[in-house]
């Protein structure tokens, strides 16, 4: 815990499950616990565990705030789980692994290691002491254990590489010619041209092959170079639209 952490905040994904999200709030004297809650309400079928666990957080003294995503999609998971963490960056952060869906276990586990260099943030797993015998109710029991997890880097491009990324991704249809990408890489010093008037665009394109296209292409399949007729089009894999949709 450095010196800048002043509240503990929990993140816990919404599902079947009260003493596995509040029992760690009371364990660690929680200050703060942000749901992450499926964004389709209609859909949700453990909403009624929420009013549950802010009647429970009210006694702890724990604010309790809800972020919205779509539950069955990874990307969108990680990408609301790295916006809360974002927001609580000052403050020591624990990620509950066990209250929800596969899924968002796996999005939980995912952020934390895309966000490695954050020192506050520590994933853990809430062990419970038995589980339900029937479907449809609250799903486990009490708290055994509370297991911390290991985080293992996940490299992620470089944010020159995601801002070209971005460039690509917010095109209509999802495309760009290679001459307007190498303008507005330029525009927005994603890539620096050091070269006289009359070399400028040859060396501009050089650049953006380089340092942007080469990596991007190669190295993370994020995009692909077509020609059509006399243009080269730089469109996005879709490796580059799932990359885009939690990194960018």
């Amino acid at each position: 815990m450095t010196n800048l952490a002043t509240f503990r905040i929990h993140i816990a994904p919404l599902g079947f499950e009260l003493d596995r999200i509040v029992l760690p709030l009371k364990q660690t004297k929680a200050d703060k616990l942000w749901i992450l809650a499926h964004d389709n309400k209609s859909e949700d079928l453990s909403a009624p565990y929420l009013e549950k666990i802010k009647k429970e957080c009210k006694k702890l003294n724990v604010e309790v705030k809800v972020a919205y995503s779509n539950r069955l999609s990874l990307f969108k998971t990680i990408k609301s789980i790295k916006e809360i963490i974002s927001q609580e960056k000052n403050n020591y952060i624990y990620v509950n692994v066990a209250s929800g869906s596969k899924i968002q276990a796996i999005s939980c586990m995912m952020a934390c290691m895309i966000l490695k260099d954050c020192d506050n943030l520590k994933p853990f797993y809430a062990e419970p002491e038995r589980y339900a015998a029937f479907e449809g109710k609250q799903q486990s029991f009490g708290i055994k254990d509370t297991i911390p997890l290991p985080t293992y880097e996940i490299q992620i491009p470089k944010p020159k590489l995601l801002a070209a990324l971005k460039i690509v991704s917010d095109q209509p249809n999802q495309k760009i010619t290679k001459k307007e990408m190498a303008q507005l890489a330029e525009e927005q010093e994603i890539i620096t041209i050091n070269a006289e008037q009359e070399n400028h665009s040859q060396a501009r394109f050089a650049s953006l092959d380089k340092n942007i296209i080469a990596p991007l292409e190669k190295e993370w399949k994020f995009i692909e170079v077509e020609k059509i007729g006399r243009n080269r089009w730089i469109k996005i894999t879709q490796e580059g639209k799932d990359a885009a949709e939690f990194l960018i």
